[in-house]
């Protein structure tokens, strides 16, 4: 079945809005000390390591296991431990070894497997509900790890240096 250009650009834009959370998350994580990595900012919430851990199970849940039909084999409560024994490289070289898996699997996935609905979590959804899921939480952490590393470092990120925000739209 030949490919609509709907979903040739779907594709495209989910890998792009992937893309900018992997150079987000480079970004922020390289203003961090090691120790830093498994800090809590209170008892409700997730250390940046637990975080690129999560990061880590649910994009290989939703789309490697759903997308690229490999076996779900994600321990979700082991990504919630802490795992201080984990340094921050090897955290981010496994998220984008997984991210870039994802990018290609969602590149190549048939249309027909977007359209498709899908058992994943709990939840009953069409491919398409999958890669927006994935890429929609892959987003929220990588605020929440942007906002958390503002608060350890008192510093910008500088997402955007060299751009101008400002703008107007032609």
């Amino acid at each position: 079945m030949m490919e609509s250009p709907f979903s040739k650009t779907f594709k495209e834009s989910i890998c792009y809005r992937i893309s900018e959370s992997q150079r987000m998350l480079s970004i922020s994580l390289s203003k961090i000390e090691a120790a830093q990595l498994w800090e809590r900012p209170n008892d409700n919430s997730l250390s940046l390591g637990n975080q690129l851990l999560h990061l880590n199970g649910n994009m290989t849940q939703y789309v490697l296991s759903v997308l690229g039909r490999e076996v779900d084999t994600r321990n979700r409560p082991l990504e919630f431990e802490t795992h201080k024994e984990r340094q921050l490289e090897e955290l981010l070289e496994e998220l984008n070894s997984t991210l870039e898996k994802a990018k290609k699997c969602i590149q190549n996935c048939p249309e027909e497997q977007l359209l498709k609905k899908h058992d994943v979590q709990g939840f009953y959804l069409s491919g398409v509900d999958v890669a927006v899921h994935a890429t929609e939480h892959l987003s929220y952490h990588t605020g929440q790890i942007a906002f958390w590393i503002k608060q350890l470092t008192n510093s910008q990120l500088g997402f955007y240096e060299g751009f101008d925000l400002n703008k107007k739209n032609t």
